[in-house]
């Protein structure tokens, strides 16, 4: 830090924040007291940001706000939670006591604030301002206002001097990356959390053409990388025609590991929003779409029309589907702890708690133990998730080998698929991580986390 007093005198303090201050219907108000209760639903509660923040059924503060605040909230959000743990310190520096262990609004709303001051295009004495006036506001942080105004300008004079270099997630996390991938590279793949993710497109054909026409990249996995994202994915060329899909350059592969499907019967369990299902549908195969809920289903249903394919939905329960005739193939694409994935969804670290995904990973195993018995002898069943963790992904894999004898393994080999070499095991599976695919630009590079194993039911 720069040596000089941790926060401005108990008086200072309390004449900065005598000043006039916004009114309390203040423009953008509402969406900063939206984005604090939020953030505690994620850090207090684990409650999944993506269905606080749904345009349909979000938090009812959320849903109250215009387009604009919303995309604010979601920005300031994404932020706090992706720099959570050097917002903390830098906040934490200019304390000259710990806040009350009963104080964690203060804390949001302090994190909120700082979020702006040092990652957005947020002035930062709209940032200050707001955040006092929240304070004020709230009973519980009435008496904290001078420290807010205090605190947020000194992280506003320091903005720009070396952050701490500290990991952003939880000890949990950043452990059991380390446990599985080593140090370095647990440190690359925290490092890529820092960064939003790029978009990536799933074509139905020609990947340079439309690479080209959108401004992208044409991966070598034949997925489309966007550079620039400047307006509403729906209003792209392409989008309406059902030429493309937004789909993770990761989340494509597992679909490609049946070798050639065109006349096939596949069941793609877990299936929506369906973006592997049309991966399925578009090689040729016969698919049956299989999910528990019907609004996903629904969802999955309008994709499939705009992409003009043509596929089976059915609801069912996952253990309980019985099918009238097995299936050729099964893609089990199994609900994760989605650590793979938390460069689009930095709330997933804060959310998760390590019995999580050993409840998960039994899950998954209950799961497949059901999808292999869909598959007819001499069949092919595909096991992927998203997930960081060997327990969901490596060691699952090594458990049905070990002790189910309706299957062998039927490992990946690189001349198979030479595109995704470089994320083949030694076992033959596909294990990919953020710190993989590395571009120039550190905006580009990387994938989702994704693991995938393949099986032969024996005849």
């Amino acid at each position: 830090m720069s040596g000089r007093p941790a926060a401005p005198s108990p008086k200072r303090q309390r004449d900065r924040s005598h000043r006039p201050a916004p009114p309390p219907d203040a423009p953008g108000l509402a969406a900063r007291k939206a984005a604090t209760r939020l953030l505690a639903a994620v850090v207090d509660a684990h409650t999944p940001l993506d269905g606080l923040t749904d345009n349909e059924h979000g938090h009812p503060q959320y849903m109250a706000l215009e387009a604009r605040d919303r995309a604010l909230v979601r920005a300031i959000l994404a932020t706090a939670l992706r720099f959570r743990r050097s917002i903390e310190a830098l906040i934490g520096a200019r304390l000259r006591t710990p806040l009350p262990a009963n104080a964690s609004t203060l804390s949001h709303i302090l994190h909120v604030g700082a979020a702006q001051i040092l990652h957005l295009d947020v002035p930062d004495s709209a940032a200050v301002d707001l955040a006092v006036t929240h304070a004020k506001s709230d009973p519980r942080t009435l008496r904290f206002a001078a420290l807010v105004n205090a605190v947020l300008r000194a992280v506003a004079r320091a903005k720009h001097e070396p952050r701490p270099d500290v990991d952003e997630a939880p000890g949990w996390f950043s452990d059991r990356l380390r446990g599985a991938y080593g140090p370095e590279t647990a440190a690359a793949i925290l490092s890529a959390h820092r960064l939003e993710a790029p978009v990536d497109l799933t074509v139905k054909s020609d990947p340079a053409g439309w690479a080209s026409r959108l401004g992208g990249t044409a991966l070598p996995t034949g997925t489309v990388r966007l550079r620039t994202l400047s307006g509403p994915v729906s209003e792209m060329p392409g989008y309406a025609e059902g030429a493309w899909w937004v789909q993770d350059a990761a989340a494509a592969l597992p679909a490609r590991l049946f070798g050639n499907l065109a006349g096939r019967r596949v069941a793609d369990l877990c299936a929506a929003p369906g973006g592997k299902t049309a991966q399925l549908a578009l090689a040729g195969a016969a698919v049956t779409a299989v999910d528990t809920s019907a609004s996903r289903l629904a969802r999955l249903r309008a994709n499939m029309t705009r992409l003009g394919l043509s596929v089976e939905a059915v609801k069912a329960d996952l253990t309980a589907y019985r099918p009238a005739e097995l299936f050729d193939a099964v893609l089990l694409d199994a609900p994760c702890s989605s650590t793979g994935t938390v460069r689009r969804h930095p709330d997933v670290p804060w959310t998760k708690v390590p019995a999580d995904i050993e409840t998960l990973a039994g899950v998954q195993r209950r799961l497949l133990d059901h999808a292999i018995g869909l598959v007819r002898p001499g069949g092919v069943i595909v096991f992927s998730n998203c997930s960081l963790d060997p327990l969901e992904g490596e060691s699952l894999a090594q458990g049905v080998l070990a002790t189910d004898d309706r299957v062998e393994g039927l490992p990946l080999d690189a001349a198979e698929v030479p595109d995704m070499a470089a994320w083949l095991t030694p076992e033959g599976w596909l294990r990919t991580t953020p710190a993989g695919m590395v571009d120039d630009d550190p905006g580009l590079s990387g994938m989702d986390g994704f693991f995938a194993a393949r099986f032969r039911r024996k005849a």
